[in-house]
């Protein structure tokens, strides 16, 4: 599978089959995110896998109820250990998780997995089931595994809705 194809397959999956991730798959998806770029090189991004069904449980609770994580073969809590905000007023770190978490989606997604970003959580809860420092920001989870559903087809904004050439013109 190319790239592209990779990227029109990538979906949020919300129902997942029951079993193990193989760890050659997950060591190749963490490979994937270890080969992120990252600002000034920095790679500030730390990544707590979780497999066990009773923490995966604690960490459905603590993402707001949102039960369907419990089946993932792993959840994936990404952190950034970065304070450091650029020129521009943005920081680094949400940046630089995010584009290592996409390049775990896109690995995922051509060895036949499926991801979900989770972005509803308690921070503090989530600190607490996996032991966290205080000084580590959580950035996101990612539940990732065998997918028991099937992707949804889903609306893309056409192009000329979210690109200007130029200048701002829309």
């Amino acid at each position: 599978m190319d790239v592209s194809e990779a990227i029109r397959r990538r979906y949020s999956c919300r129902s997942y089959a029951d079993r193990p991730l193989e760890k050659e798959r997950l060591d190749m998806i963490l490979e994937a995110a270890r080969q992120a770029p990252s600002a000034k090189n920095l790679q500030d991004w730390r990544f707590v896998v979780v497999t066990d069904k009773a923490t995966k449980k604690k960490l459905a609770v603590a993402a707001n109820g949102q039960t369907f994580i419990e089946n993932a073969g792993a959840i994936i809590v990404a952190c950034t250990t970065s304070d450091h905000v650029m020129r521009c007023g943005q920081a680094i770190g949400p940046i630089d998780v995010s584009i290592a978490l996409e390049h775990m989606c896109l690995q995922a997604t051509e060895l036949g997995l499926a991801t979900c970003w989770i972005g509803s959580f308690y921070a503090d809860k989530v600190r607490a089931v996996v032991g966290v420092p205080e000084e580590v920001e959580i950035i996101e989870l990612l539940a990732l595994g065998h997918p028991a559903d099937s992707p949804k087809e889903h609306r893309r904004e056409p192009i000329e809705s979210i690109v200007s050439l130029e200048k701002w013109r829309f």
